[in-house]
């Protein structure tokens, strides 16, 4: 009787063992699966949080770090330039962000197609007629000395075509040198800067 006792005492202990294994091996499944979910759940939400960045920094707006000072003084050297991409509404006095042979400038529209623009050799600026008077602009509008021979006053803008000028007249490299620049070639209006000069 005492040995069949035993015997059920250690029956009952093993299986007492392997349902205690069996538990254990439920649980870490478990945790296994919930890690593993845990981890999906995550990659997809920054694969999200990516394509989201993705759309908003390359199709709605974007960044660009001003290299030079043909701005200024409102825009320096080193400052960042937040642009809207969407609004192609472009009008004068809008700064914009413009690419041409694959360098960006920033500058202001002071003409639009269809207007004609003229550069006395007394540095005016003269848009249909009429001379600009810019209360913001500290230096007068002179003709680019350079090589370029693409630029003829008057000129008449074609459709779909600005005239940007950079506010900084006396050393700024613009329209003046470039010619008119079609729309295509402008990335978005500026909507902010923020100051990183004199850090």
């Amino acid at each position: 009787m005492e040995a069949n006792e035993e015997v059920k005492e250690n029956c009952n202990e093993t299986d007492n063992e392997k349902l205690l294994s069996e538990k254990e091996n439920d649980n870490q499944k478990k945790k296994r699966r919930f890690q593993r979910k845990y981890i999906i759940s995550f990659i997809l939400k920054l694969l999200f949080m990516i394509f989201i960045l993705w759309v908003m920094f390359y199709k709605i707006f974007g960044i660009y770090a001003v290299k030079n000072n043909d701005m200024q003084p409102k825009i320096m050297a080193g400052d960042l330039t937040f642009y809207y991409r969407l609004d192609k509404s472009y009008k004068s006095s809008n700064v914009v962000v413009y690419k041409v042979d694959g360098k960006k400038y920033v500058g202001r529209i002071v003409a639009i197609g269809g207007d004609t623009v003229e550069i006395t050799e007394e540095g005016k600026l003269i848009i249909n007629g009429d001379t600009m008077i810019e209360s913001d602009i500290y230096y007068q509008t002179t003709a680019y000395d350079g090589d370029s021979d693409t630029v003829k006053y008057p000129m008449k803008l074609q459709k779909n075509t600005f005239f940007i000028l950079g506010d900084y007249r006396e050393g700024a490299k613009d329209s003046r040198y470039f010619g008119a620049i079609p729309v295509e070639q402008i990335e978005g209006e500026v909507i902010t800067v923020i100051r990183r000069g004199g850090i």
